[in-house]
């Protein structure tokens, strides 16, 4: 019997492996990306003190339409930007969380590009 592997075990060994690599400070915190097939959420962390800093995702108050699509993940970027600069943040390193960096995850980090966001 051919049995089918845990896609979702998979991306969290991928995730452990790159978390072990990379740490958010004070001065460059971590941008987390998580994505499911209805929605796309994206924080800011200081791994250091172990605080989010800055949030956004499309189940928040404040997206309307469907959060699902590259449309939805690269306007999540835009927001998070917005608000991570409103808070003197610049610079970030960018945490993919075990997806690939295609698709959604690839047009929330040209989204936080463009609002003005450095990785």
């Amino acid at each position: 019997m051919v049995s089918r592997k845990d896609a979702n075990k998979a991306r969290l060994k991928r995730h452990r492996r790159v978390r072990a690599k990379i740490s958010g400070t004070a001065e460059r915190p971590r941008l987390a990306v998580y994505r499911s097939n209805a929605n796309i959420s994206a924080q800011i962390i200081d791994d250091v003190k172990g605080v989010t800093l800055v949030s956004a995702s499309t189940f928040g108050s404040g997206f309307t339409g469907n959060g699902g699509n590259k449309a939805a993940a690269r306007e999540i970027g835009k927001t998070i930007a917005q608000k991570a600069i409103a808070q003197g943040i610049t610079e970030v390193v960018f945490d993919r969380g075990g997806y690939l960096y295609h698709g959604r995850v690839s047009e929330l980090a040209e989204g936080a590009r463009e609002g003005g966001l450095k990785f």
